[in-house]
């Protein structure tokens, strides 16, 4: 099957030389491109390590924190624990910045929870259960995993997308780009060869006739010189 090459490019010098250029820079480029992705790669996988820590801390915490939050409700009552979750004041903030991985833009979650007594969280010993306090600890240790499961995962999906990207890319400059570049090369060195040797012979033919000329003129001259001398 033979190569394509690039339409539209006239076989002279001057584009063999810019063409010459443009595979460098495509070589260079697709080299790049290979370290970037696998960079890219093994960052994800290290951070995929995470995710599997950080999702069984999240899940453990949600079941413990459940279990007491039911035993709470059967102690105090479905309409207590009701109330005391609705005087719960906010104590989470959450900020969101981003870091550069291999130029991808990933988000880091900064987040503060203060911890807090029966009385901080907004409600009182008299009406509540130590069940409900123990819910609101793993519930609150549950947020922070999850909110950090959130930008672990995220982190994951923009790394991924931006490994499949980078993939074409590559295979794109090493299957199309790169052999269509040598190709287009290959085909003009051979027609400017062909030129050449057209060419020399156009010339040597031309020489040829030239000399034929000249020796034809000298042997005329050479006759009328002869025949003057009679």
């Amino acid at each position: 099957m033979a190569e394509e090459i690039l339409e539209g490019i006239n076989p002279t010098r001057m584009e063999l030389l810019a063409l010459k250029d443009r595979e460098k820079l495509a070589v260079k480029g697709h080299s790049l491109l290979k370290q970037k992705r696998d960079a890219l790669i093994k960052e994800f996988f290290d951070i995929l390590d995470r995710v599997k820590g950080a999702r069984e801390n999240a899940e453990t915490n949600l079941s413990e924190a459940y279990e007491a939050l039911t035993e709470a409700q059967i102690i105090m009552g479905d309409l207590a624990v009701q109330k005391a979750a609705l005087s719960v004041k906010e104590s989470v903030k959450v900020d969101i910045s981003s870091r550069s991985i291999m130029g991808v833009s990933v988000p880091i979650a900064d987040m503060e929870m203060e911890s807090r007594t029966l009385v901080e969280r907004g409600y009182g010993f008299s009406d509540t259960s130590i069940q409900l306090d123990e819910a609101a600890k793993k519930f609150e240790t549950a947020l922070k995993y999850i909110i950090e499961l959130g930008e672990i995962e995220k982190t994951i999906y923009l790394l991924a997308d931006e490994i499949e990207s980078t993939k074409r890319r590559v295979n794109s400059l090493e299957h199309i780009m790169i052999p269509r570049f040598q190709a287009t090369i290959k085909s003009i060195n051979m027609k400017l060869e062909e030129m050449e040797r057209e060419n020399f012979v156009r010339m040597k033919m031309i020489r040829s006739t030239i000399e034929k000329n000249e020796a034809e003129a000298l042997a005329k001259a050479q006759l009328k010189a002869a025949k003057a001398e009679e």
